[in-house]
């Protein structure tokens, strides 16, 4: 066994070590539930067989996506959502850009921008076609170790598939908060990738590829996120995202599970409007549990302003619910998005994380 997986190593050499390693304990496991075999030479042809069938799957649903911006022509991918033309691709191609064109095939389609999110990087475009289409899974679903499939237009290439793992859920990059959770996966971003599928074993959208990380990584925004977008899109026209107006500290000695507390109130905002005070700890928001400051990060991306939601909070030593109506959320400064490049990211303006 031995002997033969050296020998798989060196057919994948292009592979790096993380992912050469993902490639054979994978597809030894998908080898051994579908027939039982534990041989490395079958688990790899049945893998690849997998592969193959996830980059016909997504065939024509995955596009290559161009625009033009005071500089330059801009690429990226990007993939559609639902059979009336309507696709995700990054905000780097898309948000500040003109000409935008959709290119499936040999066929090229004039593209609207709907709406682009700075903070998200990601923008929604629409072209006038009927198309196929990516069913949505959830990120929220996959363990760390998970396998996972892009499928992308590198620069000057056809539509290609990389294969990796899912090698963490992270809050920052470089002391710098993101304004939610992402996945990084251990797959090599190429030029032009931008805003290709993640996907699950399935099939399914798990994550948009939103930035290169280091070396042989990659970051991707949950696709529950990217949905948070749409519906805003969808019910306002525009986004939406609610305000908290307050402050947070972490405590040294948590409380009641909970190390999140508050350290200020925005005068007349929707915190102290709906009973909050000073000194209160957190423990949830609508459906995220809250146990430290940086909870906070995916509780609020995902708040719409003016829909009410439920508040856990502990006071002394009495646990309360209270009702909080976010408001509208300060503008961002303009620019660019968040994770690109690092030096240019800033806080989310939904809330402010301090350390006591």
């Amino acid at each position: 066994m031995t002997r033969r997986r050296s020998r798989l190593f060196r057919r994948f050499r292009g592979f790096s070590a993380v992912s050469a390693a993902a490639l054979a304990a994978t597809a030894a496991a998908v080898a051994e539930d579908a027939t039982g075999s534990s041989g490395v030479a079958g688990a790899v042809a049945l893998l690849q067989r997998e592969i193959q069938g996830e980059l016909q799957h997504c065939r024509d649903a995955v596009v290559r996506v161009e625009a033009e911006d005071e500089h330059s022509r801009l690429a990226g991918s990007g993939f559609f959502v639902d059979p009336n033309g309507l696709l995700y691709t990054t905000y780097s191609v898309a948000g500040q850009s003109r000409d935008l064109v959709v290119i499936r095939g040999e066929q090229k389609y004039p593209a609207r921008l709907l709406i682009a999110d700075r903070r998200s990087g990601i923008a929604l475009l629409k072209v006038d076609i009927q198309t196929p289409f990516l069913p949505v899974g959830k990120s929220r679903e996959l363990p760390i170790g998970s396998p996972v499939i892009i499928c992308g237009f590198p620069t000057d290439h056809p539509l290609t598939p990389s294969f990796g793992l899912v090698g963490g859920f992270d809050r920052k990059y470089r002391a710098r908060y993101f304004a939610t959770t992402h996945i990084r996966a251990s797959v090599a971003l190429q030029p032009g990738e931008g805003g290709a599928p993640l996907l699950n074993m399935q099939g399914e959208v798990v994550g948009i590829l939103i930035s290169p990380v280091g070396i042989g990584s990659s970051l991707a925004l949950p696709v529950e996120a990217a949905e948070k977008v749409r519906r805003d899109y969808e019910r306002f026209g525009a986004l939406r995202p609610g305000w908290l107006g307050l402050q947070m500290e972490e405590l040294t000695a948590p409380v009641h599970g909970s190390s999140a507390v508050v350290r200020d109130l925005y005068p007349g905002g929707p915190a102290e409007k709906a009973g909050v005070k000073n000194g209160d700890v957190f423990l949830g928001l609508a459906d995220f549990a809250i146990t430290c400051p940086q909870d906070m990060l995916d509780a609020s991306f995902f708040l719409t302003a003016q829909d009410p939601v439920a508040l856990k909070i502990m006071r002394g030593d009495t646990e309360q619910t209270l009702q909080i109506c976010p408001g509208d959320a300060p503008k961002a400064p303009s620019g660019r998005p968040q994770l690109e490049p690092a030096d240019e990211r800033t806080e989310t303006p939904l809330l402010r994380l301090d350390k006591k």
